[in-house]
């Protein structure tokens, strides 16, 4: 590849700062967020939307809490200039789509009849508006596309704000902003040179500031140079208690939530992106992900997004792109662990939330949350915990339990989940697929309860009542067996021992040792019904050995799970002692 071709950022124009602060700081509060969905959004896709998309996009952002919304850019297009007037429209009939404290930015270049054409979309508007002037101020851009040498380029960004201000200047509601395009690759001395007369020509103060926008039109360079140039502003500006600092970060090479996030702690108060970060090229910098890593550091960020999908539903409707499943935190798969060590991990580690609820008396949605693997609570923005673990041939036994827990409520013994996980790793890697909850309990059932069909075992009553033990001289447990035994039956009779050892000694009695090491009973839901379940362990002749029984009784699901043990201890006993094929 022809690398030779490209320099790095500090070869095409100087970069400020050595003894920066910026690394030092901390984020404590959330910036004035600015979506730019409708405008730089909308003019990145190949459909751009309709006036329907808009509104309801419009609707969507003001529902979220957005209070200040980029609408258009009404002198490109006519849409553009239509949905502004619709909002001015909409106030006057007494049902207005924006609310009163929502601010309406319009955005337009440095040029009088284009400034006026904006000027006339909110003409009559009750909202307080933004005017968003932007000229391109990086040296490629004003030799090769403007042919502006750098005091006439300053003359024509003077010229329209003074437009904007003749135009506008009685205007209370009208606030202004300017963005030198390209900042990023703009001199320093000259950006901040124009940038402090525009705020001095604009006669910015506290009560009315100016918006300086500060863009990372195209990414050229690691996020920490991003940030050096901010601090420089933050530092140097004439009129800086008069001046909202603004960002605009594109992601060119990957890393505009970076830039963003270090522009912030460089003395960024605004930041300009889309709400899942699309725009062109690349994309502008991500509002969500940007506000959700806020919030997984225990910052609010003053925006809703605890309905998340249905966030992306509307933004995949009205942007006709999907969201990628990989997308941070609103993608299909971000919450969810394929690897067994991670599903463990999250199986531990919601255990251990529960637990602490209780202990504590702490609700689980407020207590602190440290679940690993999980940044955040999947809850918090509308999320279930059904995808969270989801098994495939990576999984391991963790994962399969996890699902049998949540959704059949079957707690498997620790050993039984590595026995398990062999039969659930064979069909995974026959197939190659996802294996769902109910395929798990499927291959449960194949795996340890009783096969359908002609058993060799069976048992034709089973009478428990109390009776006399005359060795105790009192009562004592009595248990009536019959069994069926390769069709031959057995009564056997059991004083002073429990249902599952007496059935083991009728068993013993006709020849079929089962050795029983553990024994669990539990119930299992599937569906609308709930049955008992018991699990047993057993030894076969290869080693421990599972099996299962399931009824509606704990007696019966109890003696089902001895009978299957014991069909294979039979079955292995009748191979072991079955002539060799060829011996016939």
């Amino acid at each position: 590849m022809p690398s030779h071709r490209y320099t790095d950022v500090y070869h095409r124009v100087p970069v400020p700062l050595a003894d920066r602060s910026w690394p030092s700081g901390r984020l404590e509060r959330a910036p004035l967020w600015v979506p730019v969905d409708l405008r730089d959004g909308n003019q990145a896709l190949a459909e751009p939307m309709d006036p329907a998309r808009k509104w309801r996009f419009f609707e969507l952002l003001v529902a979220m809490g957005y209070k200040e919304i980029e609408v258009g850019y009404p002198s490109a297009s006519q849409t553009d200039f239509d949905f502004v007037r619709l909002i001015v429209e909409t106030a006057e009939t007494g049902a207005p789509i924006a609310p009163d404290d929502v601010t309406i930015v319009v955005f337009t270049p440095a040029r009088r009849e284009l400034i006026e054409r904006t000027v006339e979309s909110v003409r009559g508007i009750r909202n307080p508006v933004v005017i968003h002037m932007y000229a391109a101020t990086a040296p490629t851009w004003r030799d090769v596309v403007l042919g502006h040498d750098r005091d006439a380029l300053k003359r024509v960004i003077l010229g329209g704000a003074a437009d904007i201000l003749r135009l506008t200047g009685d205007e209370q509601h009208v606030r202004y902003e300017f963005s030198p395009e390209v900042f990023n690759l703009t001199e320093p001395d000259y950006v901040l040179e124009v940038c402090d007369e525009v705020t001095q020509f604009w006669d910015a103060t506290p009560q009315r500031p100016v918006i300086l926008n500060l863009p990372a039109t195209v990414e050229v360079a690691t996020p920490n140079v991003y940030a050096d140039q901010i601090e420089y502003m933050h530092r140097n500006l004439a009129r800086r208690d008069a001046v909202i600092l603004s960002v605009h970060p594109h992601n060119d090479r990957g890393t505009g939530i970076a830039c963003a996030e270090l522009a912030m702690l460089a003395g960024a108060q605004r930041v300009e992106g889309c709400v899942f970060g699309n725009g062109e090229r690349t994309g502008n910098v991500d509002l969500a992900t940007l506000a959700l890593n806020l919030h997984a550091q225990g910052i609010d960020p003053m925006i809703d997004f605890s309905d998340i999908d249905e966030v992306r539903r509307t933004v995949e409707y009205c942007t006709r792109m999907p969201v990628h499943e990989r997308h941070p935190y609103v993608g299909d798969l971000v919450h969810t662990a394929f690897s067994g060590t991670h599903q463990d991990a999250i199986r531990k580690g919601f255990a251990e939330h529960r637990s602490r609820a209780q202990q504590t008396g702490v609700a689980e949605r407020e207590l602190d949350w440290r679940v690993p693997y999980l940044p955040i609570d999947p809850a918090d923005i509308g999320r279930s915990y059904d995808a969270v673990v989801r098994v495939n041939s990576q999984s391991g036994k963790g994962g399969i339990a996890y699902l049998l827990e949540t959704e059949y409520g079957l707690s498997l013994p620790r050993r039984l989940q590595i026995d398990f996980a062999r039969h659930v790793q064979r069909h995974t890697d026959t197939t190659g697929e996802e294996v769902t909850a109910a395929q798990l309990w499927r291959l449960f059932q194949d795996a340890y309860l009783p096969a359908s069909g002609v058993r060799s075992i069976e048992v034709v009553e089973f009478d428990v009542s109390e009776g006399r033990d005359d060795d105790a001289k009192g009562t004592a447990e009595r248990t009536r067996i019959r069994l069926r035994v390769e069709d031959i039956e057995y009564a056997t009779e059991h004083v002073g021992v429990g249902p599952v050892e007496a059935l083991t000694e009728s068993l013993a009695a006709r020849g079929i040792q089962l050795d029983v090491l553990s024994l669990s009973q539990m119930s299992t839901t599937e569906g609308s019904s709930s049955d008992a379940i018991t699990i047993l362990e057993f030894r076969g002749a290869d080693g421990p050995r599972w099996a299962a029984g399931r009824d509606r009784s704990v007696l019966k699901a109890s003696i089902a799970a001895v009978l299957t043990a014991a069909e294979r201890v039979h079955a292995a006993g009748r191979v072991d002692t079955d002539p060799p094929a060829s011996a016939a």
